[in-house]
């Protein structure tokens, strides 16, 4: 007896959250992390909806690769040695060597890797982190420049004379297919620079970081693997430092949001995954 697939499949409409300027003009900003004062507000900026069709490009998943298009699906990668995903020690000891290795294979010119921090989410209320329902890029040129040089300040001028992005390889915990809240991306050449804002990521030891917002612009495309399983990976692009270069069509940059999609059965298991961001350098 056949069984019958319950992972929503094809192109779907959904309702995704864009960005919505401050009223008062100022710059917006996110509160990150926990030892902030309580009675400050962690955002002060707005949410924009719009019903957006995204596509599934499930059987063409070759037709976009991370150089060209600032992301790219790799398939039938072997079983992680990281099995629980639960410590962050081992995680960085088991699957960052496996996510080095991915990365000096499949980015292009790529011969050094520096991976900063990983992020876990679960679709769960006592999860600390859970999938994002807001249209975003990960980092901006500004951010990705003041991160090399905080990790490389004895090599900072030199490494930033090459080529130089940031990578999210982000990947499925789930034991079988996505079903629930997967991960839509804009095709970074359908992006408009007026289309993004960069927001003020402020941590409570000071530090300041930069993510950037996604106004909404019809002219969007929006694609999505569907039913993403544990063998995958895919890479997504947050910056390029190519795309300073005048003349260049490399966008380098790729907006992302997790998404409701309304096919999806009541009782679906709900979504768990891990990205992880690293520094590229190369050529």
């Amino acid at each position: 007896m056949a069984v019958i697939s319950t992972v929503p499949r094809g192109d779907v409409t959904a309702n995704l959250n864009f960005f919505t300027a401050p009223a008062d003009g100022e710059v917006p900003f996110n509160l990150v992390g926990d030892g902030h004062a309580p009675e400050l507000a962690r955002r002060n900026y707005g949410d924009d909806f719009h019903d957006v069709v995204i596509h599934d490009v499930r059987g063409r998943e070759s037709d976009f690769n991370v150089n060209r298009d600032a992301f790219e699906l790799v398939q039938g990668i072997p079983p992680s040695a990281e099995t629980e995903f639960v410590d962050d020690d081992s995680i960085k000891k088991k699957y960052y060597p496996e996510v080095e290795r991915l990365l000096l294979d499949k980015i292009p010119g790529a011969d050094k890797i520096y991976i900063f921090d990983h992020t876990i989410r679960r679709s769960d209320p006592n999860a600390s982190r859970a999938p994002v329902l807001r249209v975003h890029i990960d980092q901006t040129a500004a951010s990705t420049e003041k991160r090399v040089r905080r990790y490389f300040p004895d090599e900072a001028d030199e490494l930033l004379k090459r080529r130089y992005r940031i990578v999210n390889v982000w990947r499925s915990l789930n034991k079988g297919p996505i079903e629930a809240t997967p991960l839509a991306l804009a095709a970074s050449a359908t992006l408009d620079e007026k289309d993004v804002t960069p927001i003020s990521h402020r941590y409570a030891d000071g530090y300041h970081g930069e993510t950037a917002a996604v106004n909404y612009n019809p002219d969007q495309k929006f694609y999505y693997f569907s039913g993403m399983t544990p063998d995958e990976r895919l890479l997504i692009e947050c910056f390029d430092s190519d795309s300073l270069k005048p003349g260049s069509k490399t966008g380098g940059r790729t907006p992302h949001t997790a998404f409701t999609d309304p096919r999806t059965r009541p009782d679906a298991e709900g979504r768990e995954s891990i990205e992880v961001r690293a520094l590229v350098f190369g050529n």
